[in-house]
């Protein structure tokens, strides 16, 4: 596809909007045609002559005609009057339980960052607690989302009208094991242990109490033990069941990355080639996935990137591995995933913009 289309988003005041936000800006497909930024806009800031983009995000300023974009009143018809066809929702998961059927019915393809239509099972979404689940248009709605994580999905993502972006957690744990599960090297009689860390960027822009400074700092700490939303990705996208991982959340107090250390065993022993020989067969054509071969990975590798870094190291007998998995949670955990979906919806190169 050679057009250039508009495209809108609404939740640009998040962290992950923000990046969201840098990277349509620059995207070299979308030159000449910036996002349409939208969401509540009150009629005290209109009187005074709207909310400018920069006025939120300062540090997306540039000489380009950055600073002249504005956060727009969101509605239907402003969409349709300015030929909006992509839409990207970075809002909770309740408002895009709400728009995203309505976006649909308007003819609009949508990119969906919430947790909202990601999860195919009920049993998997009931920890959301939706008021409309198991409703004729909630079950229509999710009957047309793909999951979007382009090394499982690419082909259906290309076509499809709802993507639904995977969650952060989700898309480090999920590229780390699923190739090994899908080659049937992964012994699941004796579970798969999923020690996962991240960034407090991950708990979303909003304060609480565990993110502020005062409890954040020199700190590690656990939560959702055996409850995090992430949790039904996992099942649904390695195709493992509830006993077959424990997968348990730690808040790191850094500002954004995820490290999640993976500990599998084995049906029968493995050599370090033969591993990586699945890795490499799995993420052949995958530009956003990098294979370590000796070092393992760390944060600082992969932060500011869009890229999700892999490494394993064997036990001595190749019975058992620890698997390292990396990722930034606001771009490849997030707005750069986003962007990778936008890309094979247009049909252009999966890293166009990113890498």
């Amino acid at each position: 596809m050679t057009k250039t289309i508009q495209t809108a988003m609404v939740g640009v005041t998040g962290y992950a909007g923000a990046e969201l936000a840098r990277l349509l800006l620059h995207h070299p497909h979308l030159k000449g045609k910036p996002p349409v930024f939208a969401g509540r806009v009150d009629a005290k800031d209109l009187e005074h002559g709207g909310i400018s983009l920069t006025e939120v995000h300062p540090q997306l300023a540039d000489n380009n005609g950055a600073a002249g974009l504005k956060l727009e009143p969101f509605s239907w018809e402003l969409l349709s009057a300015l030929g909006v066809e992509v839409l990207f929702l970075a809002t909770p998961h309740e408002q895009s339980r709400e728009w995203v059927p309505e976006a649909l019915e308007r003819g609009l393809r949508v990119i969906d960052l919430s947790g909202a239509w990601r999860l195919a099972e009920a049993d998997h979404r009931a920890v959301y607690a939706f008021a409309d689940d198991g409703t004729e248009l909630a079950a229509a709605t999710q009957a047309q989302a793909v999951y979007g994580m382009p090394e499982l999905h690419r082909e259906r993502i290309a076509g499809a009208r709802l993507v639904a972006n995977p969650g952060c957690y989700a898309t480090s744990i999920i590229l780390a094991l699923k190739p090994l599960v899908a080659a049937g090297l992964i012994d699941l009689r004796h579970g798969i242990v999923a020690d996962a860390k991240s960034g407090v960027s991950g708990a979303g822009k909003p304060p609480t109490p565990r993110t502020h400074y005062m409890y954040a700092a020199d700190n590690l700490s656990l939560y959702s033990v055996f409850s995090h939303r992430h949790t039904g990705e996992l099942l649904e996208q390695i195709g493992i069941g509830q006993c077959d991982i424990m997968f348990t959340p730690h808040l790191l107090p850094i500002p954004r990355g995820i490290l999640s250390t993976i500990y599998v065993q084995f049906k029968k022993a493995q050599t370090r080639e033969s591993v990586a020989g699945v890795y490499r067969e799995f993420f052949a054509g995958s530009p956003m996935v990098r294979l370590y071969d000796k070092a393992l990975p760390q944060i600082q590798y992969s932060v500011r990137t869009n890229y999700a870094d892999i490494g394993f190291q064997l036990d001595a007998g190749g019975t058992r591995a620890v698997i390292v998995s990396c990722l930034d949670n606001l771009l490849k955990g997030a707005a750069g995933q986003a962007v990778q979906n936008l890309n094979l919806m247009l049909g252009r190169p999966e890293s166009e913009g990113l890498a």
